[in-house]
């Protein structure tokens, strides 16, 4: 498909009505709806008008009281927690012929280097990992408020030389 001036004015007009981009898509025809977030990005149009849904005004009367006895903890909640727990098992490091179900299997440095070894930790129910591990191993998508980036390990490297030196 190929953008036609006149394409990229109704392109342009049915974005700023706030028409998701499947429905700019349905409406110009011959495209598809990455197409249309492709060109839409080329442009440089505004990341979203207002949808027709979220432009109309909620009456507070509509809205309903949601009670939480406990916010959920965050993951970097949970690491600062499993490591600033003062009963929290030190690493045992084993060798791969040292592992058991009764051991941490996570690794920790290279296999090609001399001080390779496996956490060796008790692991966490039915998983191979220890919590501090498990946390890592098993990351919820897409949510970005727990988006650990780069600092929770390096916290977590000091952390765990410090409680197991």
């Amino acid at each position: 498909m190929s953008w036609t001036s006149e394409k990229v004015e109704k392109l342009k007009e049915l974005w700023s009505k706030g028409h998701t981009a499947s429905q700019i898509a349905e409406m110009l025809g011959d495209t598809t709806r990455n197409a249309v977030i492709g060109k839409a990005h080329r442009l440089n149009l505004e990341a979203r008008a207002p949808s027709k849904q979220s432009s109309t005004p909620r009456s507070r009367e509509n809205k309903q009281i949601v009670k939480r006895t406990a916010a959920p903890m965050s993951r970097k909640a949970k690491f600062q927690s499993i490591l600033l727990d003062k009963n929290f098992e030190a690493e045992n490091p084993k060798s791969l012929e040292e592992l058991t179900e009764k051991t941490c299997k996570w690794p920790i440095g290279h296999p090609n280097e001399e001080k390779f070894y496996f956490c060796g930790r008790k692991p966490e129910g039915e998983f191979p990992y220890c919590k501090l591990h498990v946390l890592y191993a098993f990351q919820p998508k897409n949510q970005k408020e727990d988006d650990l980036g780069d600092e929770i390990p390096e916290f977590i490297e000091k952390k765990v030389k410090a409680s197991s030196g």
